[in-house]
């Protein structure tokens, strides 16, 4: 399946009734699934949950550990990063050295690997006093 086209599938689906910037992404594991997920705003929470959470959510619940690759896509006029908060996930089931790539639905793309978007990333060697 391509990755591109599940970000941008589910990115239509996005709950953005505040906002109204839809995000779509979709990630692929170690075992070769693709999980997606996109943006969910509420009143409460009216930033909502990002797509990339999502797309982790449903990969966790897939029984699925461990990305292999990640894009995300926007109607934006440059690529978007994943934010501060999925980087961290994205750290958390992904070897530094895996690619997000970020696009935009006119097809500007912009790749990076997980160590580029979160240097300094916090990992279990941080709290491994032995």
């Amino acid at each position: 399946m391509d990755l591109r086209q599940a970000a941008l599938d589910v990115r239509e689906r996005a709950y953005v009734p505040y906002s109204g910037f839809k995000v779509g992404a979709a990630l692929r594991t170690a075992s070769g699934t693709v999980y997606s997920g996109c943006n969910v705003e509420n009143v409460a929470y009216p930033e909502g949950t990002c797509a990339e959470a999502g797309a982790i959510a449903a990969m966790i619940a897939g029984g699925d550990t461990e990305i292999a690759e990640v894009y995300v896509v926007a109607d934006s006029p440059e690529p978007v990063t994943p934010c501060g908060g999925c980087r961290q996930k994205i750290a958390e089931f992904a070897r530094s050295d895996v690619t997000v790539t970020m696009g935009t639905t006119d097809g500007l793309e912009q790749s990076a690997t997980v160590a580029d978007i979160l240097p300094g990333a916090f990992a279990n060697k941080h709290m491994d006093r032995t």
